[in-house]
C-alpha cells in the first residue's frame, strides 16, 4: 500500500469511527463542541467559538442560545467591550459534557471488549500514541 493510500484509508477509518461514536450522543454536535471549547479554554465570546468551530457567527449564536436557555452556559458582560459577552460553562453544562463523554467511552469500551482479544487490545493501545503524535503534528501546521 502506498503512502497516499495509507493516509486515505486512515482518514476514512477514523471518520467512520467518529461518526459511529457520535451516534450515541444525546445533544447536537455543535452544542457539545461549544461545551468542550468552554470547558477546555475558559470563557470565550460567541465570535471566538464560531472561529474555533469553523462556523458562522449566526450558527454559533443559535447553539449558544440553546445552551444558555438550558442552563448549560451563562453569559456575562465582556470586561473591555460592552457589546460582547463572555460565555462560561455552568456546573450543569460540565456535568452534561462529562455525561456525553462517559457515554461515548462506554460504547467504545464495550466494542473493544467484544471485538478484540488481549493481544489486539494491546496493539490498539500502542496505536494511540502514534495517532496522538500525528494529530499534534497536523494541528501545528
Amino acid at each position: 500500500m502506498d503512502e497516499d493510500a495509507l493516509a486515505e484509508e486512515l482518514r476514512q477509518s477514523i471518520g467512520e469511527l467518529v461518526r459511529a461514536v457520535r451516534g450515541v450522543d444525546t445533544m447536537p454536535p455543535g452544542e457539545s463542541a461549544i461545551l468542550g471549547f468552554l470547558a477546555r479554554g475558559g470563557p470565550l465570546t460567541t465570535a471566538e467559538l464560531a472561529q474555533r468551530r469553523g462556523v458562522t457567527h449566526q450558527s454559533a449564536a443559535k447553539s449558544v442560545k440553546e445552551l444558555t436557555g438550558g442552563g448549560l452556559v451563562r453569559a456575562e458582560p465582556h470586561p473591555s467591550d460592552g457589546r460582547k459577552h463572555l460565555l462560561h460553562i455552568t456546573d450543569a453544562g460540565l456535568a452534561r459534557l462529562q455525561g456525553e463523554r462517559a457515554q461515548r467511552a462506554h460504547v467504545v469500551n464495550a466494542a473493544i471488549r467484544d471485538m478484540f482479544d488481549a493481544e489486539e487490545r494491546e496493539r490498539l493501545r500502542d496505536c494511540i500514541g502514534l495517532l496522538s503524535r500525528l494529530a499534534s503534528h497536523l494541528t501545528e501546521k
